[in-house]
């Protein structure tokens, strides 16, 4: 359904005549509690109509930040801009964002109609007004015909769904999600991850959601701020900070990835060749966004899925070592190699193309692998 529906809930055109100011401008922006940084001179700036997604572990600061976003929670330095505007002075109600909790934190004892209306009744919309914008908000999110119904008599999706349309009928700006999907079971997660994402995209609104789900991170998003100890670590487009992770913790965090201490024993303008625990290895300077390659030293960073099976053989090719196969693991699309090379641990994964091949390697078997000189990553840190 066209989020622009003559019912009044035009949320879909919200902030289109200014395009090019950021729907938010985080400057700086620092958070203390006692001696702990929480928030540590963040700058963010987050387009409009963008899916935007704060990713990281537990305390990283994900949360505070967007609480400070949303007036729940005040910096202690810096400055916060919403559609341009400084926001220091406005309090929580009055910003034009709105949050849903992970806990959805709906009145138990009012209807779904009820839930959804209450923000608008709260701000004195006029009944004529706002039954429509209740009607089509909950249209949207495909719970029209639970109207009468109690939260108690609903499933978790369709709860979420309320707290969704509870919070579009108020036509934010900006729609702030903390973690809203993490009560639910794993397949209805992913069910929603898709339906939240074009629920998003056909009302335009700019959605910031915080998560530490590495994969909901990468379906639902334009692009993630990676957090880590209150600061962003990287910020990019999903296949940007996939592809090339900037450091250790970004590598790690989002995707699992193999690491290489790599000392440099030749280069030119096109390679560098290094020698690592695994062997002499070729990294292709081309693919490289950092100026670390530049030292003698630096780390080296492989995803377990670029590194590709070979025919074991007296002859090594480029980038191809010996292996030893300690363990696999089935997990139905791919198959999760441990391996070993000489004292060094190695991961590697493949999709299993055909029934019951796992690459046809057993435990103990002797194996090649190739780890291709565009797949290796230099590292910062």
């Amino acid at each position: 359904m066209d989020a622009s529906h003559s019912s009044g809930l035009d949320v879909g055109g919200l902030g289109r005549a200014s395009e090019d100011i950021p729907a938010v401008t985080l400057e700086q922006i620092t958070r203390r509690f006692d001696k702990v940084e929480a928030l540590a001179r963040v700058n963010l700036r987050i387009r409009q109509g963008e899916f935007f997604s704060l990713l990281g572990p537990s305390g990283c600061g994900k949360t505070t930040l967007l609480r400070v976003i949303a007036g729940l929670d005040w910096p202690d330095e810096g400055r916060l801009l919403i559609h341009g505007q400084d926001a220091h002075s406005i309090p929580a109600h009055r910003r034009p964002v709105n949050t849903v909790f992970q806990s959805y934190a709906l009145f138990p004892h009012l209807t779904v109609w009820e839930n959804v209306a209450f923000g608008l009744r709260m701000k004195k919309v006029p009944v004529e007004e706002l039954e429509p914008r209740v009607r089509h908000g909950m249209e949207i999110v495909e719970i029209a015909a639970l109207a009468q119904r109690k939260p108690s008599q609903l499933s978790g999706g369709q709860r979420q769904r309320v707290a969704l349309a509870r919070a579009i009928v108020n036509e934010p700006k900006v729609l702030l999600l903390d973690e809203p999907l993490g009560a639910l079971d794993l397949k209805l997660r992913r069910q929603l991850q898709v339906e939240l994402r074009q629920l998003q995209q056909r009302l335009g609104i700019t959605f910031v959601y915080v998560t530490h789900d590495q994969e909901e991170a990468m379906v639902m998003s334009d692009r993630i701020a990676v957090m880590n100890n209150g600061r962003v670590e990287q910020l990019g487009a999903c296949h940007e900070i996939y592809e090339q992770p900037r450091t250790r913790f970004v590598a790690q965090f989002l995707g699992s990835c193999n690491l290489l201490d790599a000392v440099v024993k030749q280069r030119d303008a096109q390679s560098v060749w290094v020698d690592t625990s695994v062997g002499r290895l070729r990294v292709d300077l081309k693919s490289q966004s950092t100026g670390t390659a530049s030292l003698d030293r630096f780390t080296l960073a492989v995803r377990p899925e670029k590194i590709c099976f070979g025919p074991r053989n007296g002859h090594l090719r480029e980038n191809e070592v010996h292996a030893t196969v300690e363990n696999w693991v089935y997990g139905g699309a791919e198959t999760q190699y441990s391996l070993r090379v000489g004292e060094a641990p190695l991961r590697t994964r493949a999709l299993n193309l055909q029934p019951g091949s796992q690459q046809g390697v057993s435990v103990g078997q002797p194996v090649s692998v190739v780890l291709p000189p565009a797949g290796l990553i230099v590292l910062e840190d």
